[in-house]
């Protein structure tokens, strides 16, 4: 049979020759099956992908009839952005009859994957995700595809596999924010990024190069970090203005880096934004909460979400084949505030 078709336990009790009594028994690890065929059972349910509906089973119990359920995996909750993109998820989901169960990968390749199993064991209707910083094989979201479970990727997409994507106009904002920089008289533009590695990252990092050269100045390698948080802003910072040579300006690809250099930068004794200019890139609560209040990139993040949950939904119920890939790209704005001159 084919290895990606959904298989019962009656397709297992047949092949291997047992009742499906035993089969249903030895994935439970029922005592009164052997170890020797509880081991073969489960050997041959994993290898052919099947995993006991949880759901229906507390439904045959329940007599409830079952919920249209949206998995979403989202990196951390901790960011302001990934919260707005979840509160766009639930609305868009809401309003056409589904409910979200959300994880958090916390940035673990391992946790994503244990994650993507968990959910297509509870058998949701489709999944909305943006992968962990430290993934780079794809496997797991391949076999979701190969299993025919709609997937839609926000903000940090998988060029690994052909899945349908929402992102923001990384380029675009990045190109825009160090355009300004340069049309407010700054010269020396260091820039802090995350892993090359990132599709965001590469996007942003090009946006930055481009307005620079199409503005006659040349990207300084010295001035290159790879930085994306507050912690480490605060750690590096010092390490580039304390050299003889120091930018006037800072543009970060998110606003937690941005509020670390500014705090770093200030306490060094430079003048914000006189000495130096600093943008971020997300637009998020923080960036009104420091002093001076932070020039960032909207990300608009609840467009985001109720775009990715619009694709997914339009994939389960027929009105996007399941074999199109949908890309869809969420324009940035730039909002000047005090941080820039």
């Amino acid at each position: 049979m084919n290895d990606h078709a959904t298989i019962t336990m009656k397709d297992i009790a047949e092949a291997l020759g047992v009742s499906v009594t035993t089969v249903s028994r030895a994935l439970k690890d029922h005592p009164r099956i052997g170890k020797e065929t509880r081991e073969r059972i489960k050997a041959y349910a994993q290898e052919h992908n099947f995993f006991p509906n949880v759901i229906a089973e507390s439904l045959r119990k329940s007599r409830v009839q079952p919920q249209k359920v949206i998995g979403v995996i989202i990196p951390q909750f901790a960011h302001y952005y990934f919260s707005t993109i979840l509160a766009g998820i639930e609305e868009e989901a809401s309003s056409h009859g589904y409910r979200i169960m959300v994880a958090q990968s916390n940035e673990k390749h391992d946790r994503e994957v244990k994650i993507c199993q968990s959910f297509y064991e509870n058998k949701v209707c489709g999944i909305i995700v943006s992968q962990a910083k430290d993934t780079t094989e794809y496997s797991h979201y391949q076999r979701l595809i190969d299993l025919g479970v709609p997937l839609v990727f926000y903000d940090r997409i998988c060029t690994g596999v052909n899945a349908s994507r929402v992102v923001v106009d990384d380029y675009m904002g990045a190109y825009t924010a160090v355009h300004h920089l340069i049309e407010t008289g700054c010269r020396k533009i260091a820039f802090f990024g995350s892993s090359m590695k990132l599709e965001i990252s590469k996007n942003r990092y090009n946006g930055y190069r481009d307005a620079m050269l199409k503005n006659g100045l040349k990207p300084d390698d010295n001035f290159f970090r790879v930085c994306d948080n507050r912690t480490d802003a605060e750690r590096i910072t010092p390490d580039i203005l304390n050299k003889e040579d120091v930018p006037d300006a800072f543009f970060a690809v998110n606003d937690d880096t941005a509020i670390g250099i500014l705090y770093t930068a200030k306490r060094m004794g430079y003048r914000i934004p006189q000495d130096i200019s600093i943008c971020g890139f997300t637009n998020g609560q923080r960036a009104i909460a420091c002093d001076p209040m932070l020039t960032t990139v909207e990300q608009r993040g609840i467009a985001v979400g109720e775009e990715a949950a619009n694709i997914l939904i339009g994939q389960v119920e027929g009105a996007i084949p399941m074999e199109k890939v949908v890309k869809r790209i969420v324009r940035t704005r730039l909002v000047i505030r005090g941080t820039t001159r």
